[in-house]
């Protein structure tokens, strides 16, 4: 039996192609470096190279391909501080490549090839409105119509629908979560949705040992492991951003939950 062919673009640490592998799908990922940090890298045959530079052509027999553009941003422009708010634009050249690749691979395969392209909420502005959000996870592309229900860890006057915020429903309910600190003015830059799993260094790499961090995301309704308390606990916030503690707590952030990789990857392999 031929397995369907994956394309995951802007691929890190593999979140859409754990879900892809588990559904029977061969997958290629490519991305500009290679992600190892300590046990965790790339599940699936990687290619490193700048995505700016592929040609869609050469995706003429995928079944799907899937892409998780650096959100940096987006992010960044999204916070309320004056000097994010005062930013120029931002370059949307690795957001618009993801479509441009998969126009190119439709026009060589003759057929229509889906893509879902996965980032933040704040990108909306400058992208264009998501087609679903999967609690921090929003998707463009492709988006199936029917979508798995994210539950967020439970707060109450907080909605999933992308209306409101796990934060701002927390604050307005008085809502404190386990391990955040709110008298400590030092740390206003915590978030409340990242309570992250705990971590402990392993030689020049870091070892997570929470529980799945896909699956805690879902439960939480946050991205990953490695945000918030933690992020200035730690004091990943003051670390280069080229460190490697920095850049694998980055990374774990960025993957995609695997209750939500799998079903895009199903719908599609039928």
């Amino acid at each position: 039996m031929i397995r369907p062919l994956a394309i995951d673009l802007f691929c890190g640490l593999g979140g859409w192609a754990d879900g892809l592998l588990a559904e029977g799908y061969d997958v290629v990922g490519f991305d500009i470096e290679r992600h190892e940090y300590g046990e965790h890298r790339y599940p699936a045959q990687l290619v490193v190279q700048d995505v700016l530079t592929l040609s869609g052509s050469q995706f003429r027999d995928a079944a799907l391909i899937v892409a998780s553009p650096p959100c940096q941003a987006y992010s960044y422009r999204a916070m309320p501080w004056k000097r994010a708010k005062a930013l120029p634009p931002p370059d949307n050249t690795l957001f618009e490549a993801c479509f441009r690749i998969q126009r190119e691979a439709g026009e060589a395969a003759g057929r229509h090839i889906p893509m879902v392209v996965e980032n933040v909420r704040g990108a909306q502005k400058w992208v264009g409105r998501a087609r679903w959000n999967y609690g921090s996870y929003y998707l463009w592309g492709d988006v199936p119509a029917l979508m798995p229900d994210a539950r967020a860890f439970k707060v109450p006057g907080f909605r999933f629908d992308g209306s409101d915020s796990f934060q701002s429903a927390a604050v307005r309910e008085g809502v404190k979560a386990p391990g955040m600190n709110w008298s400590d003015r030092t740390k206003r830059g915590q978030y409340f949705t990242g309570i992250a799993g705990r971590r402990t260094d392993r030689g020049n790499g870091v070892r997570f040992i929470s529980r799945d961090c896909g699956i805690d995301a879902v439960a939480e309704g946050r991205k990953g492991a490695g945000a918030g308390a933690e992020w200035f606990d730690q004091n990943l916030c003051q670390l280069p951003s080229g460190s490697p503690r920095r850049k694998a707590a980055s990374a774990m952030i960025a993957k995609i939950p695997l209750p939500l990789s799998r079903h895009i990857a199903a719908v599609f392999r039928q």
